[in-house]
């Protein structure tokens, strides 16, 4: 089944000038437990980032995008990590801007990359691994077709103790 095609956002690697949209990111704490981030970056790291990203997950592991609107407004960051050429499979990420969310952009986002992991990098599956009380990215990993699988026991610690996450899979 063909999914309905979104023409809302465009992803496109990064540039110099996305430098203090992703130190925002990177150092927002309230960010922090939906990543693996736990100190603050500095923008010298951050620069460096950028210029040493070849944009290959061949090379780099990992792939970063940052998500543009029609107005070409960046409204957040997509990426692909820990990839496996082995087993066909990355685990994906995604932060919207906060004045951006819950407007569709995630899930165009999402739909895009699964299309660029399926035609271009011939993944298998995309997972993420979603905190069990963000029930917005669970509704929203689920409408686009992800399936719930494993629950992580204590798996993110956030605020002084541990929670549970929900391991999410798709199937390309």
């Amino acid at each position: 089944m063909e999914k309905k095609r979104h023409m809302r956002v465009r992803l496109r690697a990064m540039e110099p000038e996305d430098l203090d949209m992703l130190y925002h990111i990177e150092n927002d704490r309230s960010l922090w437990n939906v990543s693996a981030t736990n100190v603050p970056y500095s923008r010298y790291a951050l620069h460096n980032y950028i210029a040493d990203a070849k944009n290959d997950i061949y090379i780099d592991g990992q792939v970063r995008l940052i998500i543009e609107n029609e107005q070409q407004e960046t409204v957040g960051v997509i990426d692909l990590v820990d990839f496996d050429p082995k087993h066909q499979r990355a685990e994906m990420g995604i932060i919207i801007m906060k004045a951006f969310r819950r407007q569709g952009y995630a899930q165009a986002a999402i739909e895009m990359l699964t299309d660029y992991s399926r035609n271009m990098l011939h993944l298998k599956q995309i997972y993420a691994v979603v905190d069990v009380d963000n029930e917005v990215s669970h509704h929203c990993l689920l409408s686009i077709g992800f399936t719930e699988g494993a629950i992580l026991k204590e798996w993110i610690f956030c605020d002084g103790r541990y929670k549970d996450a929900r391991v999410m899979q798709l199937f390309i």
